[in-house]
């Protein structure tokens, strides 16, 4: 797995995370982008993500089932220290963690 997490105009590209899912990898960038905020020093920041089924069950508005139970723990762990981030879903198209990536398989 490959994770990009775009923050301040900077995307870092993390590379072989293992093997997993792609619902995995969705919840590897969203906690990484958590811990990216956090190490700015951000206190008013939104985590966005194309997955609306991870962006739902980050939010708390589905519940997590499966290896969706471990990352949401450690989503929530992660946020303790901060208040529990706004998670909001965008269009494939438009996230530009996801156009990185893309752009990095296409040379």
């Amino acid at each position: 797995m490959e994770i990009a997490v775009v923050a301040r105009g900077r995307t870092v590209i993390l590379r072989d995370l293992g093997s997993g899912t792609s619902t995995d990898a969705e919840w590897l960038a969203l906690i990484h982008a958590l811990e990216v905020a956090k190490a700015l020093g951000l206190s008013d920041f939104v985590l966005i993500g194309d997955s609306a089924d991870v962006v739902a069950k980050a939010n708390g508005v589905v519940k997590c089932r499966g290896a969706s139970v471990r990352h949401h723990e450690r989503f929530r762990a992660l946020a303790s220290s901060v208040s529990l981030p706004r998670v909001r879903h965008i269009k494939r198209s438009h996230n530009l963690a996801g156009i990185a990536l893309a752009r990095l398989h296409s040379r």
